[in-house]
């Protein structure tokens, strides 16, 4: 499930990313997309291609990845996202919520850290 009113575009410094036609209210679950699960093995593989940047890592222990579907790889990160992802393990799911009010136009995010709000320094923005 997408909602209808999300769509991808290009923005001004980060390549595509997902934005919304329509105000969204916070708290709005907004995609929920199936994954693929790949063992430890397979993440050696996969951290050598450029699918390292789109994949996430999986399992209670973390000792898998996965491939989230749908449009979940395009979200864009922010270290104060307007959108968080959850993960159910279970289903094999990942499905993203909105943790403010988001205008339309403006650009859907969410923090790869985990948590919206999360300041860790992400791999690709470490000093």
């Amino acid at each position: 499930m997408i909602k209808p009113y999300l769509y991808i575009d290009k923005t001004a410094d980060k390549g595509k990313g997902v934005f919304t036609r329509e105000k969204i209210a916070a708290g709005t679950v907004i995609e929920i997309s199936p994954v693929i699960v790949m063992s430890k093995d397979d993440r050696v593989h996969l951290d050598k291609t450029l699918l390292h940047d789109y994949i996430f890592e999986w399992g209670k222990e973390n000792d898998q990845c996965c491939m989230a579907l749908g449009i979940i790889p395009v979200y864009n990160h922010s270290y104060k996202s307007n959108c968080e992802y959850f993960m159910d393990f279970e289903e094999e799911t990942m499905f993203i919520k909105t943790v403010k009010v988001i205008k339309p136009g403006e650009e859907l995010t969410i923090n790869y850290n985990g948590d919206w709000n999360d300041g860790k320094k992400v791999w690709f923005d470490a000093v």
